[in-house]
């Protein structure tokens, strides 16, 4: 069974208020917020516990080591990859994106080869490439999405063509909420020997992953959206990717040997992490881990389906509310308008005075907004912890902004 108030109850953020209100956090797709648990295993790393990681024969080095590495075991299982090595420690999605674009893409890319993108790509999925477009004269190929939001996956695969190096999509918008059908993608994309990078930072929050059954050939995450701290993540690389790999960071534990003419590097995943590591990040995203696992991926999705469920309904119930997305199957994510002038903004400035915080803007999705015509548009991301009442704060707070707007 499962008992959002007991999870609401771990977290300890969700009982205060702001502007009086009772606090509505409805922008998890920016960032989730943190367990007490994450938060103790924090500050017990920093007060207790604290020491460079590898290096050092010590007792406190030896501690923060095996808590560290252990939690690629986690982040292994947490994906299902075949194996731990095929885990490296990022700071989050970003990087793990830049090291496919710098490690993988630039030495095997030229001129003329393609890249095949969807418009619903976050700019992380998008800037490595355009990287690679400016340097090295990539070509990047873009897929629309359908009037629904949904993403076709036959029409990714037809742009495939006999120059198309690689494919890059998410696996869940953290604008249209839209879950799409990476499987099917990364079958075709493997069957003409074209590499995969699925974007997981929003779909490994809401719903279980396979990455062997996906059929990947990268998937990074990143932490703050998982419960755990900024400054963490992880992508998963496999093993034979990771061979075809030029490292992206020099320094730290990324070597094996240096001399004054040669350096020797350390094998994968440590080839591709330089310099000393977030280790305290690196732990509380492990616990963060353990607590999603504890409360079950399946049950999480769950539970968060009906929110959305219950989400839809109430936002299509009300003719002056335009959501963006409605594709069958869609995560608990709604971005939407007003009608009328009211910015996206200000809306959210509104919704604030009443204890709601969402996200306004463009989402970092410039290529999505100007396909749907939008300057910017104000986001719901629901969470493990979020309740029905909730969304009917977050209407109560909508209603307000349309009497004043409207």
């Amino acid at each position: 069974m499962y008992d959002v108030d007991a999870i609401r109850r771990d977290f300890p953020i969700l009982s205060r208020e702001v502007n009086g209100k009772p606090l509505v956090y409805l922008d998890n797709g920016a960032s989730a917020q943190k367990p007490q648990v994450v938060i103790d295993a924090i500050n017990t790393a920093y007060s207790h516990e604290y020491a460079n990681v590898h290096r050092g024969l010590h007792y406190l080095s030896n501690l923060a080591t095996e808590k560290y590495e252990g939690v690629r075991r986690k982040i292994a299982q947490f994906l299902n990859a075949g194996s731990e090595d095929e885990i490296i420690f990022t700071s989050g999605t970003t990087e793990g994106l830049n090291l496919v674009a710098y490690g993988w893409a630039m030495p095997h890319l030229q001129a003329g080869d393609e890249i095949v993108l969807s418009v619903m790509e976050h700019h992380a999925n998008i800037v490595p490439w355009h990287f690679l477009r400016e340097r090295q004269g990539v070509v990047i190929k873009w897929v629309d999405v359908e009037a629904d939001g949904s993403l076709d996956p036959q029409k990714v695969i037809d742009a495939f063509g006999p120059r198309t190096r690689m494919v890059c999509v998410t696996q869940m918008s953290n604008v249209l909420g839209t879950v799409v059908d990476v499987k099917t993608i990364c079958a075709a994309a493997r069957e003409r020997g074209i590499v995969s990078v699925i974007d997981g930072s929003q779909a490994a929050v809401h719903m279980p992953v396979d990455v062997q059954d996906i059929g990947c050939d990268f998937y990074p995450i990143t932490g703050h959206k998982l419960y755990g701290p900024s400054g963490s993540g992880a992508i998963f690389a496999r093993a034979e990717r990771q061979a075809e790999m030029r490292p992206f960071l020099g320094g730290g534990d990324m070597i094996r040997e240096v001399t004054k003419d040669a350096v020797i590097y350390n094998d994968p995943p440590m080839k591709f992490e330089a310099g000393t590591p977030g280790i305290v990040q690196t732990i509380g995203l492990g616990v963060a881990l353990d607590y999603m696992m504890g409360v079950g991926m399946e049950n999480i999705a769950a539970h968060e389906a009906e929110i959305a469920r219950y989400a839809a309904e109430r936002l299509h119930g009300v003719n002056w509310i335009q959501v963006q997305g409605t594709a069958p199957g869609k995560g608990a994510i709604f971005s939407f308008t007003l009608e009328g002038a009211a910015h996206a903004h200000d809306i959210s400035t509104i919704l604030d005075k009443k204890g709601v915080a969402v996200r306004a803007g463009q989402h970092c999705t410039g290529p999505l907004m100007e396909h749907l015509g939008l300057s910017a548009t104000c986001r719901a991301s629901f969470g493990m912890y979020n309740t029905k009442s909730e969304v009917d704060a977050l209407i109560d707070a909508l209603e307000l902004a349309h009497d004043l707007f409207g």
